[in-house]
Formats: C-alpha cells, sequence, structure tokens
C-alpha cells in the first residue's frame, strides 16, 4: 500500500484546525491511502503532477469522507484533483457518483459529470443527471452548501413525516437547478412537479422551506389529483394564474394561491377572479377564497352561477357542503321543463349563502351534491319558477318575483319548495293561464252534452 500526502503541501498555510467532517467549513486535505499505479513529476515552472492508476482509495484527513475511483491525477499548481472512472465520494452531508470528477481544493468546489447520482445523506434526497457543481461549506469563502445542475437533472425531493419516516417524494425536473443548504431550491426552464396526488408545471420555481414557502411563475398550473381511497373516483383540481405560491408544512403542500388571471377548476365547477386561495389537508382540496376587482369571482357549474366582490366555498375533503358570496352576490340556477324550455331562476342580494347536500346519483360512479337551500341578505331579490304539483307534465310554471330584506329559498331534488321573504316584503305573483281545449275536443264536448226538448 502506498500511502501518499496530495494537496497537503498546498494547503499547510492555511492552519485550519481540524473538523469531524467536511461540512465545518474547512478545506478537505486529500490522503490517498492506496494505488495500484502511481507516478510523479515535475513541469519547468517547478510545478508537481502527480497521476495515480489501478483503482485509487483515499479521505479527507480528519474526517469520515472517503473517495474512490479507478484513477486520479493531481496538479499542485492548479489545486485541482481529478477522479475518473466510476468515481464515489462518500461525505457525511452527500453521496456521489459518477464516471469523471474535479475537486478544486482551494475553493471547495467539486465538479461531477457523465451519469451523476448525488444523494442527500441528511434527508434522502437524490439527484440524478449529466453533471452536478458542489459547493462546499468553507471558512471565509461560503457558509452553506450549494449545489448546481444543468441539462435537465431529475430529483426526487424527499421529506420525512413527524415520526421521522420517509414520505413519498416530489420528482421535481427542470433544464436548470440550485440548492442552498437542504431547505431552499431554485429551478427554471419547463420544471414540472409531481407525486401521487400532486402535479405542477411553471418556467421557474423557488421552494424555500426554512420560511414555508414555493412559488411558481411562467403560465404555472398546479393540479390536486385528490383522493386516491379504494373504491372511490378521485374528484381533485386544477389552478393556473399569472402567478401561485404555495405553503409548506414539513414539505407537504398546504395552501396554493393564484394571483392574477385565476382560474380553478373542480370535478363539478370552475372558479375565476383575481384570486384563488386554496387551502389543502390530507392531500385533499377543503377550502377555496376567491376575490377580486377587474375579475370578480364567479363560479360556474352544470345547473348553478354565482358571482360576487368574494366567495368562501366550504369542501371538507372535496365534498362540496356550502358557499358564501360577499358584495353584491347574484345566482343562477336552470332546470329543464317538459316544454323543452330551461327555466331559470335567479337570487341577488348583498349576500348570498348556498348550502348543498349529498345525493347519490345512479348512473354516477360517486356521491355527488346538490342546492338544499339558498339564503339572500340584503337587498335580497329572486325571480322563481314554480310547476303545479297536480300537472305531471310540468308544462307551465307560475312565476313568482320577490323583493325583502332576506329571501331563503328551500329546494327540493327537482323543484322548489318555498320561498320566505323576510323584512319589508313585496312582490307579483303570476300563475299560469289555464290550458284551452283546441276545437276538435271542444266540438267532441258539445256532441256529447244533452240538449232539452223543443216544444
Amino acid at each position: 500500500m502506498i500511502s501518499l500526502m496530495i494537496a497537503l503541501l498546498a494547503l499547510q498555510a492555511s492552519r485550519t484546525p481540524a473538523a469531524q467532517d467536511t461540512t465545518g467549513g474547512r478545506p478537505c486535505l486529500v490522503q490517498v491511502d492506496s494505488v495500484g499505479r502511481y507516478r510523479e513529476t515535475t513541469s519547468a515552472a517547478g510545478d508537481k503532477i502527480t497521476n495515480g492508476g489501478g483503482g485509487v482509495l483515499a479521505h479527507c484527513m480528519g474526517t469520515g469522507t472517503t473517495i474512490s475511483a479507478d484513477s486520479f491525477a493531481h496538479y499542485s499548481a492548479l489545486g485541482r484533483l481529478d477522479l475518473v472512472g466510476r468515481v464515489q465520494i462518500r461525505d457525511t452531508a452527500m453521496s456521489l457518483d459518477s464516471r469523471l470528477a474535479s475537486y478544486y481544493l482551494r475553493e471547495g468546489r467539486l465538479e461531477a459529470h457523465n451519469n451523476v447520482v448525488a444523494v442527500n445523506r441528511r434527508n434522502g434526497s437524490v439527484l440524478r443527471g449529466p453533471n452536478l457543481r458542489y459547493l462546499r461549506a468553507v471558512a471565509g469563502v461560503r457558509d452553506t452548501v450549494e449545489t448546481y445542475a444543468t441539462q435537465r437533472p431529475t430529483v426526487e425531493y424527499r421529506q420525512a413525516d413527524s415520526t421521522g419516516a420517509s414520505l413519498e417524494p416530489y420528482i421535481i425536473v427542470a433544464d436548470r437547478m440550485r440548492f442552498k443548504g437542504d431547505d431552499r431550491m431554485w429551478a427554471g426552464g419547463k420544471v414540472t412537479i409531481d407525486r401521487s396526488d400532486f402535479a405542477s408545471r411553471s418556467d421557474s420555481m423557488m421552494l424555500d422551506q426554512t420560511q414555508g414557502i414555493g412559488v411558481l411563475v411562467g403560465h404555472p398550473s398546479v393540479e390536486g389529483k385528490g383522493s386516491t381511497t379504494a373504491g372511490e373516483t378521485a374528484k381533485g383540481y386544477r389552478l393556473v394564474g399569472t402567478r401561485i405560491e404555495l405553503a409548506l408544512a414539513e414539505r407537504d403542500v398546504r395552501q396554493v394561491k393564484a394571483l392574477g388571471n385565476g382560474k380553478a377548476t373542480g370535478a363539478d365547477w370552475t372558479l375565476t377572479a383575481d384570486t384563488i386561495d386554496l387551502r389543502i389537508a390530507n392531500r385533499m382540496l377543503q377550502q377555496t377564497f376567491a376575490w377580486g376587482d377587474s375579475q370578480r369571482p364567479h363560479a360556474i357549474s352544470t345547473l348553478y352561477t354565482i358571482q360576487s366582490d368574494s366567495m368562501a366555498i366550504d369542501s371538507p375533503d372535496e365534498v362540496l357542503t356550502e358557499t358564501r358570496s360577499f358584495g353584491k352576490a347574484f345566482s343562477t340556477a336552470k332546470r329543464d321543463s317538459a316544454t323543452s324550455v330551461a327555466q331559470t331562476d335567479w337570487i341577488t342580494g348583498d349576500t348570498l349563502t348556498a348550502r348543498f347536500v349529498q345525493a347519490l346519483d345512479s348512473t354516477a360512479a360517486r356521491a355527488h351534491t346538490r342546492l338544499r337551500q339558498i339564503v339572500s341578505v340584503g337587498s335580497a331579490r329572486a325571480l322563481t319558477h314554480h310547476p303545479d304539483k297536480s300537472d305531471t307534465t310540468h308544462a307551465q310554471s307560475a312565476i313568482n318575483y320577490s323583493r325583502g330584506h332576506q329571501i331563503d329559498v328551500t329546494m327540493l331534488p327537482d323543484r322548489i319548495d318555498r320561498v320566505i321573504v323576510a323584512g319589508t316584503a313585496d312582490g307579483v305573483h303570476l300563475e299560469p293561464r289555464p290550458v284551452v281545449a283546441d276545437s276538435t275536443k271542444r266540438a267532441q264536448a258539445d256532441s256529447t252534452r244533452p240538449r232539452s226538448a223543443v216544444p
């Protein structure tokens, strides 16, 4: 076994005290422990060049960091160590494999190329790509580890729960990435983030675990894939906007907010607004807030619409239960009639509260919700249609227009049950005109009518 001291003379002047690992801000003093072949040459300028091959094992002095490769070359004038072929570096902070690596000893900079696999040994995150630049923490140079990767690397961004168990990773792909420490990350160029319950697309992305925030810009979109419970169809949502912000807790997404031109699409509705704020728990949408001036919140479903200055939607575990709309609120409800003429009811007021109840559709794979009650408060007005219960054809309906301080409309599955108006109330109620039989039916009726005898 040949034992050499490479780079010791080049770095002797630093007089840095020994450290326990390579993350303490001390340059790595590389000592080669074994090498198959060894050669040392000196240039005309007196610069020493050291080469080794046939398998090389080394370590950073005074630390547990190990280095191995098929061969190496050390250039004293440059302060550079090249590692070639099956490079493996094991640090307390990082585990790295590649085909080629260059370590700049004075700067604490490592550049790896060709089939790079880097593992963050503290949180288990894994980076794979064609290249990597790793800047160690070095006293007087930088206080935090930094990592750069280009040419579209892939990262398994892992996290652990409160018990320390590893959770499902986010798979992040981008044209270029930068990491600072274990908790801050930037990515640019067709950024994609995927997990079984979550996906996002954007031109650029930033994640900061120290602050618990993330930002997506450049045509950003976020998709929540909903519940994965066996036997149920996932609902989920999709959100787009000019800028999307994420709130994170233990690296789990808890809030998604679209700022500017927000559009959220769910299984049963579509919502547009200047700002849309989604609250997430248990990997499912729980609550939605929306507001805006240039683009007021506007929610649309198959049968209902709601528009107002601001809006709150409750959907615990992605089941719609209630919506609250504030400021010039207006809602419509559409029902088909037997006359093939769509009847549209509407209600408006300062505030609107709509409550929903679950209803099982025999033709659907999952339960859906239907409107059960809607209450308008403040300058309330409503136009409603009321079919005759005895008329099974529902050919015509009574029309009711009401005004008051508060209007409470209760719904049955296929029609309005009742309308209650409170406060100073007035309105108009119009009954449908009776259906008149045609001339043939009248003639048949006249022919069967008894006639009196003429004297």
